[in-house]
């Protein structure tokens, strides 16, 4: 099959798939087979089809971020990632749904309805780059783009039995990533296997004078790293991680990737990570205020839906009101609270000292010989579609455990562990700040273990 055919066979698979009786809806925009073209035919990418969070600009999709406010909005640019991956040789087949402006971790809040999970339609892909992992696990495409500001990423591969990578901050340029908070945001990989990710990850990595936050160190071997083996390397697992209420046939599956990863030459040690209490608080105060300074600029006077009204305060009323879902409003609520003249130190000034508390706990860890870290990705496998939808915290506890490397800036990954009763569940591996090839390298090595065992 030509590089082209490869992308055309997916855009069929996908409207099929999305225009037939069962539909994902992971897809919010589809490209057209005749507007496919290979940039360059001997890339790492070549011919290879693309999915595309739709919160990543792109010249030939809208990008509505899952908002009415948006709808129509056609980017005039394009993201770097999104470049640096066609110029490798991708073919971006389409948009994916996603939880409104990425508020959210079950893919549920999208104005364009929710996304399904491939292994069970009645449940969800987990969010916010619920369309991407969707449209990986269910063969639609070999790899997609996502992002991850409290592990939207990591979360929604863990759902849906595929690999999802979380780069350290500052590794991939965040250029024509619709802003949810700045401090967290990030660009990140899905794919069927770890070679699969790491390859999306080796091309989009790399210093981007358009972002200020983009790092000029140079990008590691990636690919080579995933076969390299875990002999001597100490594996830290947290004891705030394994709580007393965790599902005990998730704390199995733990254990038996643990051994695996002790099999095979790794040394496990016992840590401990103690202001692990604060992450939900402080990220649910953190990423709400800085999305309330971001959503600001929706207001239709520069972007998509303007509400017609007799006068400019009205206009902004009227377009925010009907333009906005309940969650992106609820977040901006909370964080123009947090701002606010009286509580900016009690809430934001507080919730920042936490921030500063999370990331000195991994570093003392690292520092004290631990070369990385392994949890569960999420403390409970997919729920039912609606079953979160009215307990807001219910919904935010889902982050427990993805979250805390947003907060720090450190590189993770899931990694399918297993089943429990018959739907997916990943395990996650933190490394330390820029050691995305170690990282890589422990997850290829539980990748290999945990499926030949169960084959």
């Amino acid at each position: 099959m030509t590089t082209l055919a490869k992308a055309a066979h997916a855009v069929g698979a996908i409207q099929e798939l999305e225009n037939g009786g069962a539909p994902l809806n992971a897809f919010l925009a589809v490209a057209h087979p005749e507007s496919l073209a290979v940039a360059n035919s001997e890339g790492l990418l070549a011919g290879i089809p693309l999915a595309v969070k739709d919160n990543l600009a792109t010249t030939g999709f809208d990008t509505t971020c899952g908002s009415k406010v948006l709808e129509g909005y056609r980017s005039p640019y394009e993201s770097t990632v999104v470049r640096r991956a066609k110029a490798a040789g991708a073919v971006v087949v389409g948009k994916t749904n996603l939880d409104e402006f990425a508020m959210g971790s079950s893919t549920e809040n999208s104005a364009y309805g929710p996304t399904l999970n491939p292994h069970d339609r009645s449940r969800v892909p987990g969010g916010s780059s619920g369309g991407s992992a969707a449209a990986v696990a269910a063969g639609l495409v070999p790899m997609a783009l996502g992002s991850d500001t409290g592990g939207s990423v990591r979360q929604p591969a863990a759902f849906c039995g595929i690999v999802g990578i979380k780069p350290t901050y500052g590794r991939v340029s965040r250029y024509g990533l619709v802003a949810y908070a700045s401090s967290l945001d990030q660009v990140g990989t899905l794919g069927r296997t770890v070679t699969d990710a790491a390859r999306l990850l080796q091309v989009v990595s790399g210093y981007d004078e358009r972002d200020a936050t983009s790092d000029e160190r140079p990008v590691p071997d990636l690919l080579g790293a995933v076969g390299r083996g875990v002999e001597g390397l100490v594996i830290g697992v947290p004891n705030e991680y394994l709580p007393d209420g965790l599902d005990p046939a998730l704390r199995d599956l733990v254990n038996t990737a643990l051994r695996e990863l002790e099999e095979a030459g790794a040394k496990i040690r016992r840590v401990s990570l103690p202001h692990t209490r604060y992450a939900i608080p402080c990220y649910y105060v953190l990423a709400p205020a800085e999305a309330s300074s971001n959503l600001s600029r929706y207001d239709g006077v520069r972007y998509g839906v303007r509400c017609a009204e007799a006068d400019l305060i009205s206009m902004y009323q009227g377009t925010r009101s009907t333009g906005l879902g309940i969650e992106v409003k609820r977040r901006i609520m909370l964080g123009t609270y947090a701002l606010s003249a009286g509580y900016y130190d009690e809430y934001y000034g507080t919730a920042q000292r936490a921030r500063r508390m999370i990331t000195e706990d991994f570093r003392s860890v690292f520092d004290d010989g631990v070369d990385a870290l392994f949890t569960p990705t999420s403390p409970t496998p997919a729920f039912k579609i609606g079953e979160r939808m009215d307990d807001p915290m219910e919904m935010y506890l889902s982050d427990v455990f993805t979250v805390t490397a947003n907060l720090a800036g450190i590189p993770g990954i899931s990694v399918p562990i297993g089943s429990i009763r018959g739907l997916p569940v990943g395990g996650q591996v933190l490394a330390p700040w820029w050691q995305e090839d170690q990282m890589l390298a422990i997850a290829g090595e539980l990748e290999t273990r945990i499926q030949g065992a169960e084959a």
